[in-house]
């Protein structure tokens, strides 16, 4: 039964529980004189021992940090476990059956967890001793090809699981464990077969370097399970959407270094720290989850600010960018910065660590980004940022992001760089940002079934040809009272239609009807015969349309003149190159000079180009002059 642990038994294990010697396996003691003991405190950075400790009394003391507490304290402090667990842990150590006071609820065997711990850690031991036997060559031989050598298969506990079928099962009964202990360690299957067999096996241990499971992995081409992983079945002790590979050896570095470094399988653990990135960790076949971000965060702690760091290596495909974003999607579960470490090559640690050598994996670690922005140019990346309304619609899609920006210091820095990456004025994106965060998008609506007697409502087709041009829309205005000019009055342009051409239209119904009249000349006989020339030309419905609609249409003035028309093209042709140079300056603003000082100086160049000629059109006064 489960429920509350015996006040007796937590006093017995209290007094059991040396505090010297529990701390003394975390920290190097020595005699301070007067009954007491110091050391390094392993709670903070320092050079200069403050940590003392009293076995006399149980107790221990930083002067540094100000941490403080009895063994149970100790041992919740510095493995971050709840106190049942650091109870229950010490209790397994010094040798308690802690009693358990009923509350109606299932629970665990007295005893049953040690007996798991405890099995666990002599097949590790037995798994490992094979590695050096005739059948485990396999296993060398995998290593070996992944780069990893002796010394490394041994600094991990890695070991080999023999082919018998009860070999390993047979070793632990005779080791005096019980069939249940067995099965309930998910070492041996239910009808008595060893739950391994031949494979490679890395012992997945908590920060307190119990081995808790075993992550296997296939290397026989006729192994019968098909999957290359196989875990450690959920057991009493074994749960993995709260365990982490590597966390017994990073455990130290996660605490001092305030970072650890999420990979994304055994062999990258290693070769990260084979490397020196030594706060690598993975999830053990699951995803990384909520329950290992508290996890990661007990151990960087918590001083309630947004300190430490967590990074994610991902791959750069699309498996790797739908694993940053759930990531980003649990990102509160952090009060550390979070980042991605992506390897352009797309090399994973373990791959980076052959090809490239350990400095090419701590330059992986070291050239991390903010999680926040790599999510934001997966966002950004899908739209067309060389069009005005493809930046608009990456800035409204990105907006969410920014705003569940938890530290409101740093909205403003990621402001300017969603401006950047997306090639805007700040300012506007500010406002985008700033609406997004008034007016949410809505809820999707809950599809409801039509009832049975319903008939559909027909459904219109859509319309032939090209899509319509608002009469209405301002920014259109200009190129609409122009083709009313070019239609009705075409003596008053020169033969280049006074500079416009066909790429400065903006709407493709417009551009089309000029493309369409440019290419008849002007000279019929009669404006009747112009315009049924035109008319003839054009092959598209919403265009032909469009022709009689601005035939009809009255032009602004009672009688237009030269000046009139020519101050109209001018609008166009500046509406055109204001449009080009945002749109100039947006690529030269999301271009790096110095990584592409090509491209970059060649963009510089047009835009220079294009600024001159929009002076020349300001200067010759056309463009001032009203047409509205």
């Amino acid at each position: 039964m489960t429920g509350r642990i015996n006040e007796e038994d937590i006093a017995l294990v209290r007094e059991r529980a040396r505090i010297d010697e529990v701390v003394g396996e975390y920290v190097a003691l020595k005699n301070a004189g007067g009954g007491s003991l110091k050391g390094l405190c392993p709670f903070h950075d320092e050079k200069t021992p403050s940590f003392q400790v009293t076995p006399s009394r149980g107790l221990f003391y930083c002067f540094g940090c100000g941490e403080g507490g009895d063994t149970i304290t100790f041992v919740e402090k510095i493995d971050n476990l709840s106190f049942v667990e650091a109870v229950q842990r010490l209790a397994d150590k010094v040798g308690v059956q802690l009693r358990i006071i009923d509350d109606g609820r299932p629970g665990i065997e007295p005893g049953l967890r040690m007996q798991i711990l405890e099995a666990n850690e002599e097949a590790a031991r037995f798994y490992q001793a094979q590695m050096t036997s005739a059948e485990g060559l396999i296993a060398r031989r995998f290593l070996d090809g992944r780069g990893f050598d002796r010394s490394a298969a041994e600094q991990f506990g890695i070991g080999y699981a023999p082919r018998g079928g009860h070999v390993l099962r047979d070793h632990l009964l005779a080791k005096g464990f019980t069939p249940k202990a067995l099965v309930s360690s998910g070492l041996v299957r239910d009808k008595g077969w060893d739950f391994f067999q031949g494979r490679v096996l890395w012992p997945i241990k908590d920060s307190g370097r119990s081995v808790l499971g075993f992550g296997a992995r296939r290397i026989h081409d006729d192994d019968r399970i098909p999957a290359k992983y196989v875990n450690t079945p959920e057991t009493v002790v074994y749960k993995k959407s709260h365990v982490l590979y590597g966390l017994d050896l990073a455990r130290s570095a996660i605490g001092k270094k305030h970072q650890a470094v999420v990979v994304e399988g055994y062999t990258d653990v290693m070769a990260a720290h084979l490397s020196g990135v030594d706060t690598a960790v993975a999830a053990c076949g699951t995803a990384f989850g909520n329950d290992h971000a508290h996890l990661l965060q007990r151990l960087m702690g918590n001083n309630g600010s947004l300190s430490g760091e967590v990074v994610f290596t991902f791959d750069g495909d699309a498996a790797g960018q739908k694993a940053a974003l759930k990531v980003y999607q649990g990102d509160r579960e952090f009060i550390s910065q979070t980042y991605v470490a992506v390897e352009p090559s797309g090399l994973d640690p373990c791959d980076l660590l052959m090809a490239k050598g350990p400095e090419a994996v701590r330059e992986l670690v070291a050239r991390r980004i903010p999680l926040y922005r790599y999510v934001m140019n997966n966002v950004v990346n899908g739209f067309d940022l060389d069009r005005a309304d493809g930046r608009l619609a990456a800035v409204r899609a990105a907006a969410p992001l920014v705003s569940s920006i938890r530290d409101s210091s740093l909205v403003s820095g990621y402001l300017r760089e969603l401006s950047q990456v997306v090639g805007m004025d700040v300012d506007e994106v500010r406002r985008e940002v700033a609406r997004a965060r008034r007016n949410p998008p809505p809820a999707p609506l809950r599809e409801v079934s039509p009832a049975p007697a319903a008939r559909p409502e027909p459904v219109p087709e859509p319309a032939p040809g090209l899509p319509w041009p608002d009469p209405s829309d301002r920014r259109l205005d200009a190129e609409r009272g122009f083709l009313k000019l070019a239609l009705q009055h075409p003596d008053l342009f020169d033969d280049q239609w006074d500079g416009v051409e066909a790429e400065d239209l903006r709407h493709p119904a417009y551009r089309a009807l000029f493309e369409a009249l440019t290419g008849i000349p002007v000279d019929q006989g009669s404006p009747q015969a112009w315009q049924e020339a035109v008319a003839g030309a054009i092959s598209d419905p919403t265009v032909r349309q469009l022709e009689v609609a601005l035939l009809v249409e009255p032009v602004l003035t009672a009688e237009p003149d030269r000046r009139y028309a020519a101050a109209y093209a001018a609008q166009v042709r500046l509406r055109s190159l204001s449009d080009d140079i945002a749109n100039l300056k947006s690529r030269l603003q999301r271009t790096n000079p110095t990584a592409d000082r090509t491209a970059y100086n060649a963009m510089f160049t047009d835009l220079v180009e294009l600024e001159a000629l929009r002076s020349e059109i300001l200067r010759s006064g056309t463009a001032a002059f009203d047409v509205t």
